[in-house]
């Protein structure tokens, strides 16, 4: 059978027992909101922010006025700007977000002794400049310059006033994100936990507790399934020297177990590429990924125990090492040897798609419940029991003397907290001519 992968997420993920069929992720109060990215539509070369998309901006975050939005939205200016073309000068006035339809963007700041370094990359649907939307005006405290060819929409800081004039519950809503702004938190945005420390006399201690989110995630066991269906003339005349329903049987399973780490990458629900927090995504710099790109994405996390990536994006992230001059070695994991980067395993997933434009995404994960990372979910000990959270069920003989078998495979994943998952998107794989 040679759709069999190495199926190295099923391999490494730890798999939490769920008992109950339902796995449920309490996590700390988070006041970090509005940090998803925007939907943008084209008649032509014209481009709009979807209406309701501009509730991914944490200001009008849960924000539900349509018509409000879409005034908003049709405020918004269209600019298109070159290759190496400022977009916003540190120190210049603030008046208006950039909304990033097309393109990428880095921000650049000028160090202490006159070197100018940068921030970091965005790309399509992400935003910024939306802080300064509200409030007294500000400056910009970097410079925005665009990479590639880049389209934007500015939302005006006028607009949003004016809007908030006509509108009485988007003046409320405003009010509001201001208030919460105003609660103490953390810099990963959870609420405060107050501390004291330190010895002068005898101070009176902070009094504190652990605010929880009101409504935790829930992840649902899933389940792949298939009916292996062996004629009664087949088991009973060939089971020698092979038992021809378990050969059967075995491929069926290795084929359940390639859908499940599909599922566990790709699944809308749960899956890795979907449930990555929009802050633990990274742009790659140039396209390739380098090993400049990776440093980054490791430094979102810490511990950080694998990466996965399409064996495509391993040989691109190998040319680009080879190009800068940089030999890699790798390391011993499960009793094999892997390419690594930093002593961290870079493991081949094909799971991992491939766009059309040829790029793909490379994924980094901390591991384990105890550590607060990614964790595989199943339940083992269920009827009929085959290998752990998998069943075969027999389903009896037909009136072709046909025998069937129902073979489930339960699983899911959770991310117990957005550090514990990144992804670097955007993995140009195409090698340069010549």
């Amino acid at each position: 059978m040679q759709g069999i992968s190495s199926r190295w997420l099923l391999k490494v993920l730890p798999w939490v027992q769920v008992n109950g069929g339902t796995y449920r992720v309490n996590r700390r109060l988070s006041f970090v909101v509005g940090d998803g990215k925007l939907t943008f539509s084209n008649i032509g070369d014209r481009v709009s922010v979807v209406p309701e998309e501009l509730g991914e901006l944490p200001l009008l975050r849960d924000f539900g006025e349509a018509d409000v939005l879409a005034a908003l939205a049709g405020r918004c200016e269209q600019r298109e700007y070159a290759a190496g073309e400022t977009i916003a000068i540190a120190g210049g006035a603030a008046e208006h977000a950039v909304l990033i339809a097309h393109g990428k963007v880095s921000r650049r700041i000028t160090g202490k002794y006159g070197n100018e370094g940068r921030l970091g990359l965005l790309a399509d649907g992400d935003f910024f400049g939306d802080e300064g939307l509200v409030g007294d005006e500000g400056t910009w405290p970097y410079t925005a310059r665009a990479e590639t060819r880049v389209i934007a929409l500015l939302l005006p800081r006028r607009a949003v006033r004016d809007a908030m004039a006509a509108s009485p519950a988007l003046a409320e809503h405003v009010g509001s994100y201001q208030t919460r702004k105003a609660i103490p938190h953390n810099r990963s945005g959870e609420a405060e936990i107050e501390i004291s420390s330190g010895h002068a006399g005898e101070p009176a201690l902070p009094r504190t507790f652990a605010e929880y989110e009101l409504n935790p995630r829930e992840y649902d066991l899933s389940v792949a399934q298939t009916v292996l269906r062996v004629h009664t003339r087949v088991a009973d005349l060939y089971n020698e020297p092979m038992n021809q329903v378990e050969q059967q049987l075995k491929l069926t399973i290795e084929a359940l177990r390639e859908r499940q780490e599909y599922e566990l990458v790709n699944n809308r629900e749960f899956g890795l590429l979907h449930n990555a927090d929009m802050r633990q995504r990274v742009q790659t710099h140039s396209g390739p990924p380098t090993p400049d790109d990776l440093d980054e994405l490791l430094s979102r996390r810490r511990e950080t125990k694998v990466l996965l990536a399409h064996p495509k994006a391993i040989a691109a992230f190998a040319r680009q090492c080879t190009k800068a001059g940089i030999y890699p070695s790798g390391v011993e994991f499960l009793g094999r040897r892997v390419p690594a980067w930093r002593d961290v395993p870079l493991l081949s997933c094909n799971k991992i798609p491939i766009n059309d434009d040829h790029t793909t995404s490379i994924v980094a994960m901390r591991l384990g419940e105890d550590n607060q990372g990614v964790v595989g979910l199943h339940q083992t000990g269920i009827p009929d029991e085959y290998q752990p959270s998998l069943s075969v069920r027999f389903m009896g003989i037909n009136e072709q003397a046909v025998m069937s078998y129902l073979v489930s495979a339960y699983y899911s994943a959770a991310v117990l907290v957005p550090d514990a998952l990144g992804v670097l998107e955007n993995v140009e794989l195409m090698q340069n001519g010549g």
